[in-house]
């Protein structure tokens, strides 16, 4: 079985960056979390930042140059997906939407999707579900329901035990492991394979014991 195959999409603007703090601490938990469910990972964490001249010059003449054409394609082959922006003007980036409209309309169609975002204070919370959430919905992604908020108080030490965004960020990522090992799941099954039409033993014995019941 190939390893599951995570992409972070980081829309960080400085350097260091608290929404990279923030996505690398998601990713963690998401391995961590898939790895006790027997779940190899393959991650790629993409600094939108490091491609924003790209995004621009796609957006101006339609063809992403090769750097931009090769993430965008990791993106479509994700099997999971973790997006953190920065929150300006009470919403995404400019640069995280800039990546998200060159990218094709069906390119993650299908993709569960855990959402983060970051801000000076927590009066900007409620963005992911009245802006991001949206975004993905719109091009028929699976975002996980509970969405990663971080404001500057929930760094620096001692910042856990006032605001438990650690809490958050299990829960999150535990609803991320699901939906992949849900899929990996299902991937595993042979449709073709006698227990799938025979039931559990395969076998038309055991096909009988269920009519039976």
């Amino acid at each position: 079985m190939s390893a599951t195959r995570i992409v972070v999409l980081s829309a960080g603007i400085s350097e260091p960056s608290s929404t990279r703090l923030l996505a690398d601490r998601l990713t963690r938990t998401v391995i961590d979390d898939l790895a006790s469910r027997g779940v190899e990972t393959d991650v790629s964490v993409v600094e939108l930042r490091d491609h924003a001249h790209d995004i621009m010059n796609a957006m101006l003449t339609g063809f992403p140059p090769k750097g931009l054409a090769e993430v965008m394609e990791r993106v479509a082959a994700a099997d999971a997906l973790i997006a953190v922006t920065p929150i300006f003007s009470t919403s995404y980036s400019g640069l995280f939407k800039s990546f998200i409209d060159v990218l094709d309309r069906e390119a993650i169609e299908g993709t569960p999707v855990l959402l983060g975002a970051t801000a000076g204070t927590p009066r900007h919370s409620l963005a992911i579900d009245y802006a991001i959430r949206p975004l993905f919905t719109y091009l028929h992604a699976e975002p996980v329901s509970t969405g990663v908020f971080a404001a500057a108080d929930d760094w620096g030490q001692g910042a856990d035990s006032v605001a438990p965004l650690q809490k958050r960020v299990d829960r999150a990522a535990r609803e991320l492991a699901d939906a992949v090992a849900g899929r990996t799941a299902v991937e595993r099954v042979d449709p073709f394979s006698p227990e799938s039409y025979l039931g559990e033993g395969g076998s038309f014995e055991s096909l009988l014991e269920g009519l039976g019941r």
